[in-house]
């Protein structure tokens, strides 16, 4: 894989968990039981129904949806992992300004809890993007998935099980 590849979801993976990315890219799809995963999905289909969803581009990006005035809309099920939302919004607006389109905003959409958050690409932004990148890269082809760190999220990973037992 290069970084002309990578995806909203490794870009996620990588700000949530890089052993999970290493997991995902490497063909160990865990998520289908998992009970948030579920739910992910519940709110995928029961809102914004009214909306083309799940725009793909290039087969790499997955853009939830996108509204009037150029603004891309990615829905999540809540606040807990905030930064790697907007992690992975800021590249759907990085990879669409690379390949020429201009005036691009984002919003998160948190259905649950009735509430958006409006995200910006900076410049800063896009050299965080593409040092991460640089380093998904690097994560996924190692031939060993990154040493096991605990965090507060690990009880409710679909890879929970596989990583602390």
């Amino acid at each position: 894989m290069d970084e002309n590849n990578i995806s909203g979801m490794h870009i996620y993976y990588y700000y949530v968990c890089k052993r999970k990315l290493w997991y995902f890219s490497n063909g160990l799809a865990m998520e289908s039981e998992n009970e948030n995963v579920k739910i992910g999905k519940l709110i995928d289909e029961t809102t914004y129904k009214q909306k083309k969803k799940h725009i793909m581009i290039d087969n790499t990006i997955n853009i939830d949806f996108i509204t009037e005035h150029k603004l891309l809309h990615e829905v999540k099920k809540s606040r807990k992992i905030e930064e790697a939302g907007i992690a992975q919004l800021k590249y759907y607006l990085y990879y669409l300004k690379k390949r020429g389109v201009e005036g691009i905003k984002g919003r998160i959409d948190y259905p649950l809890l009735k509430q958006s958050l409006n995200v910006e690409l900076s410049e800063e932004d896009e050299k965080e993007l593409e040092s991460a990148a640089a380093d998904i890269v690097k994560i996924i082809s190692a031939a060993l998935p990154p040493k096991f760190k605990s965090k507060r999220i690990c009880k409710s990973c679909a890879y929970y099980d596989l990583c602390c037992i």
